[in-house]
């Protein structure tokens, strides 16, 4: 069924959107299915859970974590991460530096932008993403390299509110591009909305219930 459910959303993406199998509270045993099937790329929202998981899977895999992000649970992650979504603070971006510099790596950044209406969402304000890119202290973070930018949109059917939160970061990513040449990512859409969030100029979507079901917390 995972294999199966992967090859159908491939086939609807064009080349330059890149898939992040969400596999958060999965088991390793689903984890292996879709490596099996193709899939290279996993988020996952627990830096723990993420960290056992490296340890039992193949070392090909690219690790994204994509949940809110505590500066101090870095460290359990700096040896391996690929890529982090969720920085929403100057000071987080420091302490990926500090523990990034301690294993000679370079970790990939992405900032997140508050584009929901709803308080539950975390992200930085437009001006304040633009503050932290255009900041003299950002040239001194050797170890991060901040590669785009992250939103999620308010939870709703309501087609015209994800378009216009979506296409309200792609404007402001185009705006930032001209300045920033490494911001090559813009990772916008989940499995309800990211049809919409594609059409608006997304390159990397974060699916999980489309792939692996329903997810079960108990």
């Amino acid at each position: 069924m995972i294999q199966e459910n992967l090859q159908n959303i491939k086939a609807t993406l064009p080349k330059n959107v890149t898939l992040v199998a969400v596999s958060k509270t999965k088991p390793v045993e689903d984890l292996q299915e879709a490596y099996n099937a193709g899939q290279r790329i996993f988020g996952e929202n627990r830096i723990q859970e993420m960290a056992e998981k490296y340890e039992l899977l193949p070392k090909d895999i690219k690790w994204h974590m994509i949940g809110h992000l505590q500066s101090n649970k870095v460290k359990y992650m700096a040896h391996f991460v690929d890529l982090i979504h969720g920085v929403d603070k100057f000071s987080t971006l420091k302490e990926i530096n500090k523990q990034a510099k301690k294993h000679d790596r370079v970790i990939h950044c992405l900032l997140q932008a508050k584009i929901a209406e709803e308080d539950s969402k975390f992200g930085l304000s437009f001006d304040e993403i633009e503050n932290i890119l255009a900041s003299e202290k950002l040239k001194d973070l050797v170890n991060i390299k901040i590669v785009g930018l992250m939103g999620m949109a308010t939870f709703t059917d309501d087609k015209q509110q994800l378009y216009k939160e979506f296409s309200s970061l792609k404007n402001l990513f185009d705006k930032l591009k001209t300045d920033n040449q490494n911001l090559k990512t813009l990772s916008m859409g989940m499995s309800g909305d990211y049809q919409i969030a594609i059409e608006n100029g997304s390159t990397m979507i974060r699916v999980g219930s489309s792939i692996f079901g329903k997810r079960n917390y108990n």
